[in-house]
């Protein structure tokens, strides 16, 4: 073994200073980083302010372009006082709140019913074997109807037709119906969602289960669905971002939310501004989610290229 100087001039043997996070590296040995690889560090420090200061300069200008072609327009003057009126978003803004926690109580208990049902009917749509054929066709039935359904139309039949029904012991509470009807067409969507999971895992690994002893049920309920809930986390969170937003729906049968709420200041002083704080209200609700939502995909993203989650 010959012995060998690096670039700071220390002695060791041959190939031991170019491996990577050895011991060169370890805090306290006495290594000192080359001349090079400071200037290396400093290269990409530089480069690294020069891109954010490009990025804050792009974004200022391409702000003030927007500001200028705004308050320019001929008609901008009318438009701050229709829309962007202070006096009416101050009174707005705690109405709006305070149907706002109606949605978030919709979002939670249809979320959580929208889940429940979508797995159920996915679950439906891949049981195999000819006795489930009925169990399959009305499955598929529900998803095709309810997804090809416009949700504002469904919205319409279930809240304003069913009390028209004047059915004995059915309720006529518009939040209820209301979410029934974004249960029914968000199951059908989510029901999707399931489905391609459990179709995405290999059937090798039912067949596995089988070998092993597990019954049909066993291995759907403890191989195949925890495989499929978690590849189909990102698009399932970007489901209930959509159900989210339009849990405002329920307002056309009179539920006081936020959008109801700011319809009604709206009706009363002939002014838009409530209608801009109710959508900024919501847009800050659904920002968090969204951010969510691009995490976790990042993150299993990364994992399946490093081999790990599949």
């Amino acid at each position: 073994m010959t012995v060998t100087k690096d670039e700071s001039g220390r002695e060791g043997a041959d190939g031991e200073g170019d491996i990577p996070g050895g011991d060169r590296d370890a805090p306290g040995d006495g290594y000192v980083p080359s001349p090079r690889r400071l200037e290396r560090e400093r290269h990409k420090r530089a480069r690294a302010r020069r891109a954010s200061a490009i990025a804050a300069l792009s974004t200022l200008v391409t702000a003030a372009v927007l500001y200028l072609v705004v308050v320019s327009a001929p008609g901008w003057a009318r438009t701050k006082e229709t829309f962007f009126d202070g006096q009416y978003a101050r009174e707005a803004l705690p109405k709006v709140l305070e149907g706002l926690w109606l949605n978030v109580r919709l979002l939670l208990v249809c979320g959580a019913a929208v889940l429940v049902l979508g797995m159920l009917i996915a679950v439906a749509r891949t049981l195999r074997g000819p006795v489930f054929f009925p169990l399959r066709v009305l499955a598929a039935a529900y998803t095709d109807f309810f997804r090809g359904l416009p949700l504002i139309i469904n919205l319409m039949i279930v809240v304003l037709g069913v009390p028209a029904l004047r059915l004995q012991g059915v309720t006529v509470d518009p939040v209820v119906l209301g979410g029934t009807a974004l249960t029914l067409t968000y199951s059908a969507y989510v029901a999707e969602v399931f489905r391609a999971g459990i179709e995405s895992v290999h059937p090798s690994q039912r067949a596995a289960a089988r070998s092993l002893g597990l019954t049909n049920r066993q291995a759907l309920r403890f191989v195949v669905l925890p495989q499929a809930v978690r590849r189909q986390v990102p698009p399932l969170l970007n489901d209930l971002v959509s159900l989210q937003k339009d849990t405002g729906l329920v307002s056309i049968g009179g539920a006081i939310d936020a959008v109801r709420a700011a319809d009604i200041i709206v009706g009363r002083s002939l002014n838009y501004t409530p209608y801009i704080v109710a959508g900024l209200v919501f847009v800050a609700l659904t920002i968090p989610m969204t951010r969510l939502t691009d995490w976790v995909t990042a993150r299993m993203d990364r994992q399946r290229a490093q081999g790990g989650t599949t």
